[in-house]
């Protein structure tokens, strides 16, 4: 399943009514770390089709940013259900971000 960009717009459907557990990607552009944990999620979201991947882009979604208290990216969150599950800030090892699953 491709990454799905999540905005403020498809944010209620895309995650909070997803029957899928999701897995979001806080990130930016001008972020290393973000650039080092793109690939993997890519590789999750091809990989696992049991889970809806989505990227946020902090530059352009302050208002997701401001709800998900993003203080440091790259973040990554895993919710099911409309909640929040799981959380990680930093880079980190494909077997890490699949733990938070």
């Amino acid at each position: 399943m491709a990454v799905i960009n999540i905005t403020k717009e498809n944010f209620e459907q895309e995650v909070l009514k997803s029957d899928k557990t999701v897995l979001l990607d806080f990130w930016a552009t001008w972020c290393g770390p973000c650039q080092m944990v793109s690939p993997i999620v890519d590789e999750i979201a091809e990989e696992r089709s049991d889970i809806k991947v989505g990227k946020i882009n902090v530059d352009e979604q302050p208002e997701l940013s401001i709800q998900f208290g993003v203080m440091s990216i790259p973040m990554l969150v895993a919710m099911k259900d409309g909640e929040v599950v799981n959380k990680a800030v930093g880079a980190r090892p494909k077997e890490d971000i699949l733990g938070l699953i």
